[in-house]
């Protein structure tokens, strides 16, 4: 007789507290497993970069290193989904499945459904918990914040284990040698990975770095320390929106600073907000928010996409922060709108051709914010404010030194400040005094500035007017927006 067994299954919730899969099997009293798979189809999809596998995977070692003491352990499968539990249950009698909901890609959506298929066919059940403030099944907003309030303000689950009820599985899915080998070559300028760091950034948050997070959060350099740095950990699970919540919530209670850590906490839920938009309609990834807006025709550049991507656009800003995304993976949010607007307007590119390049390079990538967040900043929702940000501006107001230009773009670094906005506004002999020739040390800017601008300006406004446009926003409001009370 085969033995029985539980299985949890860690997707994006890499850790080993506030989490109620574990919680359950726990208290099931039944032998259970803790598997994660890197699923080939998953990890070969265009929005995944290595960088991402190698997060996940540090942080399952991480999390190991917490479950040893219990002799327990993820095992880890290199498989598609329906593979490892098509194995699984002919080697074992599977009672439960526990896993957090994933409000991931349409790829997820249908392996999800194939597997709640399967799983009923054979007798199994999947018992799947809600993750952090995401409500499935509902088609409107009425209620949804305070719903959201209530779960995160909950007990934080207290995670404790049993040293009996782990089983070793042999299996041939293993994960190869070489592949541990290049998901093992960390590059140390990516934060740290898993749940141990999770924790280190977000007490150093609550230490002092976040006393002047509203004050610097659109600076591009010193955001770097006073932002909380949270965001991989709550993309991959390594923490809990409840349990970050929760946290800075009562050290802000002991802050003279209150403010900086109450505007954290906002965001805290809109990032469960715009995750939750995703929830309700994934074909957000490759379709617009506003089906008016597919008939907004933009022809492709390859040589403008190109040199956006290499951050070789001619503006300093822009570039500067493309390097320093390629580099270290995390730039703020105002610096990602200025590179997504600078795309869709003033490069006047479809959306669709920048979206998985930052996907790959985000360490934080979380799709139900990233797509709609890119459609927010390419104008292509109808119902939101179309912000065109100015690379220029944007360089003077929040980097007016130079400070971060010059770090990621050292060419530039011996530029007085007057110059390393616009230093295209060089003459022929400023550029000999400096030592930099633009167009052959830093390139020319590919577009002109004020003329996309204008033309980008005129086609998004005139296209709001557009019958299907109006049509469709009274559709997404009714979807996404809280009713009034009457």
């Amino acid at each position: 007789m085969k033995p029985l067994i539980n299985i949890v299954w860690i997707k994006r919730d890499i850790r080993t507290q506030d989490h109620e899969p574990l919680y359950w099997a726990e208290k099931r009293g039944i032998p259970y497993i803790i598997i994660f798979i890197f699923e080939p189809s998953l990890i070969e999809y265009p929005d995944t970069s290595l960088r991402h596998i190698q997060f996940q995977f540090q942080s399952l070692l991480d999390m190991n290193q917490s479950l040893a003491p219990y002799q327990k352990q993820v095992q880890i499968f290199n498989a598609e989904a329906t593979t490892v539990f098509s194995f699984l249950m002919k080697e074992f009698q599977v009672q439960t499945v526990f896993s957090y909901q994933e409000s991931g890609i349409n790829l997820t959506y249908k392996r999800d459904q194939q597997l709640a298929k399967y799983f009923k066919q054979n007798g199994v059940l999947w018992e799947e918990f809600q993750r952090d403030g995401m409500i499935r099944g509902i088609r409107n907003r009425e209620g949804w914040d305070k719903k959201w309030y209530a779960r995160i303000s909950q007990s934080i689950i207290k995670n404790e284990y049993s040293v009996d009820l782990s089983i070793k599985v042999d299996h041939p899915f293993l994960v190869s040698e070489k592949n541990i080998e290049l998901w093992s070559k960390y590059v140390p300028e990516f934060q740290p990975a898993g749940e141990t760091f999770a924790w280190r950034y977000l007490h150093s948050f609550i230490a002092g770095r976040g006393e002047q997070y509203h004050k610097y959060i659109s600076k591009p350099m010193a955001s770097r320390t006073s932002c909380s740095r949270l965001s991989p950990y709550l993309s991959w699970g390594n923490i809990s929106i409840r349990q970050a919540y929760q946290t800075v919530f009562f050290a802000s209670k002991k802050s003279t600073n209150k403010f900086g850590y109450r505007s954290f906490l906002t965001r805290l839920k809109w990032h469960c907000h715009f995750i939750q938009k995703f929830e309700v309609d994934c074909t957000y990834e490759t379709q617009c928010v506003n089906q008016g807006y597919e008939l907004l025709v933009k022809s492709k550049n390859e040589l403008w996409i190109e040199a956006w991507k290499k951050g070789e656009t001619g503006f300093p800003l822009v570039d500067a922060c493309m390097k320093c995304l390629i580099a270290t993976g995390w730039i703020n949010f105002r610096m990602r709108a200025m590179l997504v607007s600078f795309f869709c307007h003033h490069l006047y590119q479809d959306w669709r051709e920048g979206a998985y390049y930052l996907a790959q390079l985000f360490l934080d990538y979380e799709p139900g914010i990233h797509y709609t967040q890119f459609q927010m900043q390419a104008g292509t929702t109808g119902i939101n404010v179309i912000r065109m940000y100015n690379p220029v501006k944007q360089s003077k107001d929040h980097d007016p030194e130079g400070i971060f230009i010059k770090k990621w773009l050292p060419v530039l670094a011996p530029l007085p400040t007057e110059h390393v906005h616009e230093p295209y506004l060089l003459t022929p002999m400023e550029q000999s005094l400096y030592g930099i020739t633009i167009g052959v040390d830093y390139p020319l800017p590919i577009i002109d500035l004020e003329s996309s601008g204008k033309f980008a300006r005129e086609q998004i406004w005139s296209h709001k007017k557009n019958e299907i446009v109006q049509t469709e926003n009274k559709k997404i409001l009714s979807l996404h927006v809280r009713p009034r009370k009457k």
